[in-house]
């Protein structure tokens, strides 16, 4: 099999050498914010989450691909990563369940990806300095510098408008009614809501006019990427469905609730990505293990009417809250992924009841 040599390259000037996968874009240079993932098994969930909008994705497991792909198991209709970096791609895929190889997957999608990284030294270098811009290919080394050296990242951009539906649509479901706001919905979400109501997705640019007029029994904030801080318009339609209806936000619909109700937001270092990040629920003392893909994080500071619920063990980071004053909670990890276990699917169940609560 012949091999196209390709090049990551990092905005400090750091490089990385490697072998061309997936699609090849036609200026030879892909572009994004390099991240990195530690989970050891859904690679295709995590490509195709729409939160990895702007981001080239780092997988810490050496060997990826070997599975293959289903369209089944994808999170969106189109994933909307930047890029992929692996150490070593799998060249033959082996999974009852298997349409594609990996390769072909990226290839059908338009996505690049460098392969033969040494991703370690890579994650050793994005923990020490942070997430930040980068990027590869196959052109040639002066050429990605130069790229490299004006990339960007997702700080102060809201990206959320290229994953939101363009329209409403409905999904049948269980006997209630819910209003899911498409930040970047992942599929698995919508899989989850479905048993407790019919949803009606609606564009992250609906007005809380248009949502209250579908007369919900709650509303759903989904998750999405970048700087939630850069999605201005969410944060007071939020607040002007908070005590009208319930709430319940995941990851990004996690911050701008918080975000509605006093706190602020900042960046973390390098991030939460991963399936294994231990999380405390303090309502109940339980540990769970969860899944989580964020940048940002919530700072408590400001946040009014609200009880703290759950805090990540790695790093006493927020991870959830429940009002006190109105129907609202949130949480930053994802309760509908199941990495291994099932630890967070309650979560539901607890929006399920407020939403019956308002009801009697």
């Amino acid at each position: 099999m012949s091999v196209t040599e390709a090049a990551l390259v990092l905005s400090d000037g750091s490089l990385f050498e490697g072998e061309a996968i997936g699609a090849t874009p036609e200026s030879g240079i892909s572009s994004g914010e390099v991240v990195f993932n530690t989970v050891l098994s859904g690679y295709q969930e995590v490509l195709s989450d729409p939160s990895y909008a702007g981001q080239i994705v780092t997988f810490t497991y050496p060997h990826i691909g070997n599975t293959g792909t289903t369209d089944l198991d994808d999170e969106s209709t189109r994933p909307s990563c930047a890029g992929i970096v692996v150490r070593d791609l799998a060249r033959r895929h082996s999974s009852w369940r298997a349409e594609l190889s990996l390769d072909e997957w990226l290839k059908r999608h338009g996505i690049a990806g460098i392969a033969g990284v040494d991703t370690r030294r890579l994650t050793r270098h994005l923990r020490n300095h942070g997430a930040v811009p980068g990027v590869f290919g196959t052109a040639n080394e002066t050429d990605l510098r130069a790229a490299a050296s004006s990339a960007t990242g997702t700080d102060n951009t809201d990206l959320t408008r290229l994953v939101t539906t363009p329209e409403p649509y409905v999904r049948p479901g269980g006997p209630r009614r819910v209003v899911a706001v498409d930040y970047g919905m992942k599929a698995s979400l919508l899989a989850h809501l479905q048993p407790l109501a019919t949803v009606t997705v609606v564009p992250a640019g609906s007005s809380s006019d248009d949502i209250l007029a579908l007369e919900p029994d709650g509303v759903f904030l989904s998750n999405g990427p970048g700087d939630p801080a850069a999605v201005t318009h969410a944060p007071a339609m939020i607040a002007e469905l908070l005590g009208q209806v319930p709430v319940f936000g995941v990851c990004m619909g996690h911050q701008l609730l918080a975000t509605a109700l006093g706190a602020s937001t900042y960046k973390l270092p390098f991030g939460h990505h991963g399936g294994n990040h231990p999380v405390q629920d303090t309502l109940t003392n339980t540990i769970e293990i969860t899944s989580q893909n964020h940048n940002y994080c919530v700072d408590p500071q400001g946040i009014a009417g609200v009880e703290l619920t759950h805090i990540n063990l790695n790093d006493q980071t927020l991870e959830g809250f429940v009002g006190t004053e109105v129907a609202a909670l949130g949480v930053q990890y994802h309760p509908e992924a199941g990495p291994g276990p099932h630890d967070s699917g309650y979560m539901f169940n607890r929006f399920a009841a407020l939403m019956d609560a308002r009801a009697t």
